[in-house]
């Protein structure tokens, strides 16, 4: 490589930099931001070593980070068919019939949420048979905890086990969860490296064309297995083609001890964040699996499932504690909650609670708490990782949560009530249950269905960069900021007009003058949404829309 750094400067724009809220221009040296500064300064360093790209107008943001995904799983429903927009079981079954018609192997499928249905009864296994001639399927709901299987996928799996025995979270029909879920969806997914390095490279590039710089993996044994995980981790997305957003993943596997905790991490082969992520307290609310302290509104007698007790929450975070390692759990439900908190309590006294807080353990998702909960979660300094389309998706009266918890879904999500308590929070998609929009993401904060817990624009956007670093315990400060010395890692972004987007209204008025010097961001209030441009993560150029002429790459 060279031993000349190239000097890039971005001008005619806006930059997003705490250093300077009214930047128009930003100059990078190899990796790293140099400067950030206006138009008249701008003017005097652009010179002939220097590389100038006029942003005609876009701004520059620190680039996004997805802190909750699943990357396999989001590479497979990009080349699976699409049941979003179905809406009864004939059409489902007549979008198979048609997949099936047209293309070999397994047909498989995504998206479907019959709590939309006019009639909410699902296809039978015998009618899925029929609409596939035989094939094997699978079509997993939209919120990837439970599918519908054909009869044909459900002996491929082994689920219908010898002498009547099956696997849990299988009675015979079309619907699969649990252990039985894990199952189908190994059997259907590929398992030669080369595809799933495919799988792999299409949803990075995917992330990369909408402004990620970085994901989170939250990997476990009943998701893609470690086997996905290694050749993850170890370059197998990145190898066929250009660079891609920067890849970091959790494992979600069981511990009761030090020494086991210890033995699992080295057996993986390949560096992780630590045992945490979808290690799964409960389920989700959809499939009404989450657990609840109280009976489903749509199902009197049935609160979801435990898939852990409190003792086993309890031993692995004390275990993930004495090697200040991350631990952390899925959990949803008010009453998974519950059992997350006391897990603490009974990790606090098995390794003290000094210990137990500097290892920075997280929570995936916590849809459902209450103030006591909320003040204990940041007692502990626990973080929470949470998803804002959830609430765009299904709160709000009249949709899913209402329909599924009555009145208790008012504050779910509470994004306000969790930043006010000093709870950490970092926001991410879980795609592929949704889509890796984050300017929508933003949004949802913006316009939460709860007014009480809408948050800001910028603190939206904290959450979806500089937080999700936070989040993983980046060493560098600076990481998610457009400040001189920072890694040069931002995205491009063609948008209609900048402005601050507050939760109160009250606020915008003194908050848009220049005086306040407030760092403008996207308007989200405009019918059209910012394009991505151009993305660049430590100087290294990700992905480039077709027209820009973005950051070649870094040169060292």
């Amino acid at each position: 490589m060279s031993s000349e750094r190239e000097l890039t400067l971005y001008r005619n724009g806006s930059v997003y930099s705490t250093a300077d809220p009214l930047a128009s221009a930003m100059l990078v040296d190899g990796g790293t931001v140099a400067w950030v500064g206006g138009e008249q300064a701008a003017t005097s360093i652009a010179g002939p070593d220097v590389r100038v790209v006029d942003l005609d107008g876009a701004v520059v943001t620190p680039g996004f980070v997805d802190s909750h995904v699943h990357i396999a799983d989001t590479g497979l429903v990009l080349r699976s068919l699409d049941l979003s927009t179905a809406r009864s079981a004939t059409e489902l079954l007549d979008a198979v019939a048609r997949a099936a018609s047209a293309t070999p192997g397994v047909v498989l499928g995504h998206g479907w949420d019959e709590s939309g249905w006019a009639e909410r009864a699902l296809p039978s296994a015998a009618e899925l048979d029929r609409a596939a001639s035989g094939r094997e399927v699978l079509l997993t709901r939209v919120d990837v905890h439970s599918a519908l299987v054909s009869p044909a996928l459900a002996a491929a799996a082994g689920i219908d086990g010898p002498g009547g025995a099956r696997a849990a979270g299988w009675d015979g029909g079309p619907l699969a969860t649990r252990e039985a879920l894990a199952a189908v969806r190994a059997a259907a997914r590929p398992s030669d490296p080369h595809d799933v390095r495919a799988l792999h490279r299409a949803a990075l590039e995917r992330a990369a064309s909408r402004g990620y710089v970085a994901l989170v993996e939250q990997a476990a044994p009943q998701i893609a297995g470690v086997d996905d995980l290694r050749l993850l981790l170890g370059g197998g997305g990145a190898d066929d083609g250009g660079a891609v957003p920067q890849v970091m993943a959790y494992w979600g596997q069981l511990v009761g001890s030090a020494d086991e905790a210890r033995t699992v991490l080295d057996s993986l082969g390949v560096p992780v964040l630590g045992l945490a992520g979808d290690l799964n307290i409960d389920g989700s609310i959809g499939s009404r699996s989450a657990l609840l302290s109280a009976d489903y509104a749509d199902a009197p007698g049935h609160r979801g499932t435990a898939y852990l007790d409190a003792e086993q929450v309890g031993r692995h975070l004390a275990a993930c504690s004495e090697l200040r390692v991350q631990g952390g759990f899925h959990v949803i439900g008010d009453g998974g909650l519950a059992l997350a908190l006391e897990g603490l309590r009974r990790a606090d006294e098995l390794v003290g609670a000094s210990a137990v807080r500097a290892a920075g353990h997280r929570l995936e998702h916590v849809e459902m708490a209450s103030g006591a909960a909320i003040a204990e979660l940041a007692a502990h300094a626990v973080t929470v990782s949470a998803q804002p389309l959830f609430d765009a998706a299904w709160g709000g009266d009249g949709r899913l949560y209402a329909e599924r918890l009555g009145m208790r879904r008012e504050g779910m999500n509470p994004f306000a009530s969790f930043a006010s308590a000093g709870v950490p929070l970092c926001f991410g998609s879980d795609a592929p249950v949704c889509d890796q929009n984050p300017w929508a993401s933003v949004a949802a904060c913006l316009g939460h269905s709860t007014p009480t817990e809408r948050i800001s624009a910028r603190a939206a956007f904290i959450g979806h960069s500089r937080a999700g670093w936070r989040a993983v315990r980046h060493a560098d400060p600076l990481m998610g900021q457009l400040v001189p010395g920072a890694p040069a890692s931002f995205a491009v972004w063609e948008v209609d007009e900048l402005m601050v987007q507050v939760a109160d209204e009250r606020v915008q008025a003194w908050s848009t003058d220049p005086r306040a010097r407030t760092p403008l961001l996207p308007a989200l209030d405009t019918e059209n949404r910012p394009r991505c441009l151009a993305t660049v993560h430590r100087g290294t150029s990700l992905y480039s829309a077709e027209g820009f002429a973005s950051h070649a790459g870094r040169v060292s």
